[in-house]
């Protein structure tokens, strides 16, 4: 088996705590409210858009004449949407900042907006540690399309038997596994320690 050359890790829940609900708690006062909004108006379902490049303002539009009496809550989508980061995933950028101690090549792979990865780098700083950084909505493709890690293979030179991915979807590690990377479906950072040290990492 390649010995690992270079890590890539998703963002969202991996790096970053990204939940719509560290917004919502703010302005909602009854959690079941809140999750009925989630559930039935602004759901994951119509975010992705945003996620493969479409602007928050064309894909709000037809959802709030559909739903008038929600309008503000909806732009509070595109308005705050920084606030659904709720901070760092306890403990994966101390692993982040050891791999580049040891000059292993750390890559990003992300199912964002293109507004948010520069905000989120000014916010944290170990963000500014990965070399290359995909970010879908400045590619108009989403995870777990091929096409996605294509193009970090390529930007990156990476050879994806020599490259550990690090997703917290089953389905885009999937992905990459389809793809001949090496993969950790990441739950926290003390399995994704011990796997590190498994594949002579850390």
């Amino acid at each position: 088996m390649s010995v690992i050359e270079a890590v890539v890790f998703d963002i969202g829940n991996v790096l970053v705590e990204w939940n719509p609900r560290h917004l919502y708690r703010k302005v909602f006062t009854d959690e079941a409210r809140m999750e009925a909004f989630l559930a039935d108006i602004c759901t994951m379902e119509w975010h992705v858009e945003h996620d493969r490049g479409v602007s928050f303002e064309s894909n709000a539009a037809p959802l709030k004449e559909r739903h008038p009496e929600h309008a503000e809550l909806i732009d509070l989508w595109g308005d705050r949407q920084l606030e659904m980061n709720a901070g760092p995933v306890p403990g994966t950028a101390a692993l982040l900042s050891k791999l580049k101690q040891r000059g292993v090549p750390v890559h990003g792979l992300t199912n964002m907006p293109s507004p948010v990865f520069p905000a989120l780098c000014e916010r944290f700083p170990e963000l500014c540690l990965l070399e290359k950084v995909v970010v879908s909505g400045d590619e108009g493709v989403i995870k777990p399309d091929p096409r996605i890690f294509e193009i970090l293979i390529e930007r990156a030179a990476l050879d994806p038997r020599a490259t550990l991915y690090i997703d917290d979807s089953q389905r885009n590690v999937d992905a990459a596994v389809a793809l001949g990377f090496r993969s950790h479906h990441f739950r926290d950072a003390d399995g994704l320690a011990l796997d590190l040290v498994r594949l002579g990492l850390a």
